[in-house]
């Protein structure tokens, strides 16, 4: 472990830690249990997650408001399907649901107590900034996470360098050679590395080809691999 020459490591939360999809899809059935909607929801999930995504995107770009997004995905989806539904409470519903419905991709708990030892862990994420404090009090990994850092909270969402400005001044001490962030995000993650100017570890677990301009310093399929391949960084 001592040669790994990281001391802060950055983490993004949606499925690099903890698994979003699951998540995300169970909150979303619960939620439209409670707005009275029986049966099965795969389908509507479908056309919400296109949705969502698409949102997202504008929120990273600038264009729409977090406020905007948390509502207005679900109003698109129930618009799109003529459903007589009230999103703000689809969106309240779905919100207090990702609390409760928290899911640990493999590895999490062992990788954050390892790298917790030897340097000291921050969230940086662009999800809502008090169910991300939430979501990450229900996963166990609190008691190995230095400080959480959100868009909502900075102003300014990943790939911004000003976000990750924001997030190392949280940092008991930062420098740049020895500061990662672990992602799988190629769009925000790393593109945001390289623009801030620090190491990024691209945690790709499908595998997908990097057709863009972000330059991941090492990849992995899975976070056992994190460490590992934070060592041959250093050697």
């Amino acid at each position: 472990m001592d040669a790994v020459r990281h001391s802060l490591f950055l983490f993004d939360l949606d499925d690099t830690l903890l698994d979003f999809r699951a998540s995300e899809q169970l909150s979303f059935a619960r939620t439209m249990r409670a707005l009275g909607l029986d049966g099965n929801v795969d389908a509507l999930f479908q056309q919400y997650q296109a949705i969502n995504l698409a949102l997202w995107r504008a929120f990273e770009a600038g264009t729409v408001s977090k406020d905007v997004l948390k509502v207005e995905r679900f109003r698109q989806t129930f618009a799109l399907n003529g459903l007589d539904l009230d999103p703000e409470a689809a969106s309240a519903s779905y919100l207090e649901a990702l609390s409760d419905t928290v899911v640990l991709v493999d590895g999490a708990r062992q990788l954050c107590a390892s790298l917790s030892a030897i340097g000291e862990i921050g969230i940086i994420t662009n999800g809502v900034h008090h169910i991300q404090h939430r979501r990450i009090a229900s996963s166990g990994l609190g008691e190995y996470i230095a400080f959480v850092a959100t868009s909502e909270a900075c102003g300014h969402a990943k790939p911004d360098s000003r976000f990750f400005d924001y997030s190392v001044r949280m940092a008991r001490a930062f420098a740049r050679h020895e500061t990662v962030i672990v992602g799988d995000r190629l769009d925000a993650d790393i593109l945001g590395a390289n623009r801030f100017g620090i190491d990024s570890c691209w945690f790709n677990p499908g595998r997908l080809a990097n057709d863009t301009g972000a330059r991941p310093s090492c990849e992995v399929a899975s976070l056992d691999a994190v460490i590992p391949a934070l060592y041959r960084l250093a050697a």
